[in-house]
């Protein structure tokens, strides 16, 4: 931190971002790198994909956590590839689920100035620079997704999904929100706010599933992932 003249104290960026003009040029070869690994990494995956997105800051042995481990391990004895952010908490708890099970768990982690190391679960780990270049990954290669109590990032990813959807941008997969008690507020904004005011279609509410139990979860993919 510094201290200004007039008192007032600022904050100093922990990191420098990438955020300069300078090495613009070199920097677009780097961004380039990280989509042709992704792209050949996760091409090699010859089974379904399915993405459970979730709070880092989630503790082992939290309700969250355990829920998304069994839906993870179901996902995996059901054929399906888990993947995740490759950080901790949810993320993990998905990790594991799907190793312990027996089945493949891809971790796209991505280096942040706090909270997200690769967990030890990830049995396909990848790394990342850029989130743009993960997400791309996310939205390209998974069957459907599973969404986890979770804070901006899980909320971004999941409205850029719904987004894409809506769009036609990229083709429909089912999208679960886990937990009616933690989602049911941000869904009666959307139906009240949103399509209430006309800014999004009645329709727009079925893209996506409000779910509590870890087998309506694995049953609802299942029934709905097209092959």
């Amino acid at each position: 931190m510094r201290r200004m003249n007039n008192g007032r104290i600022i904050r100093e960026p922990k990191y420098v971002l990438d955020n300069t003009v300078v090495g613009d040029s070199w920097r677009m070869f780097r961004i380039m790198s990280e989509f042709v690994d992704g792209f050949d990494a996760m091409s090699a995956i010859d089974v379904p994909a399915v993405t459970i997105y979730g709070s880092a800051r989630t503790p082992v042995h939290h309700k969250h956590y355990l829920l998304a481990e069994k839906i993870a391990a179901g996902l995996a004895q059901a054929g399906y590839c888990v993947v995740t952010g490759g950080g901790p908490g949810i993320m993990e708890a998905a990790n594991k689920g799907a190793s312990e099970a027996g089945g493949l768990s891809v971790g796209l982690n991505i280096g942040l100035p706090h909270e997200q190391e690769p967990n030890p679960y990830a049995n396909f780990p990848l790394n990342f620079k850029y989130f743009f270049v993960r997400k791309v990954l996310f939205m390209k290669y998974s069957t459907g997704f599973v969404c986890m109590p979770g804070g901006f990032g899980s909320l971004d990813e999941l409205f850029e999904a719904l987004t894409l959807i809506q769009t036609e941008r990229i083709k429909p997969f089912p999208i679960v929100l886990v937990g009616s008690d933690f989602w049911a507020g941000l869904v009666d904004w959307i139906k009240d706010k949103l399509v209430g005011s006309g800014n999004i279609g009645p329709d727009d509410m079925l893209l996506f599933k409000v779910l509590d139990e870890a087998d309506e979860v694995v049953n609802y993919l299942k029934e709905t992932i097209q092959a």
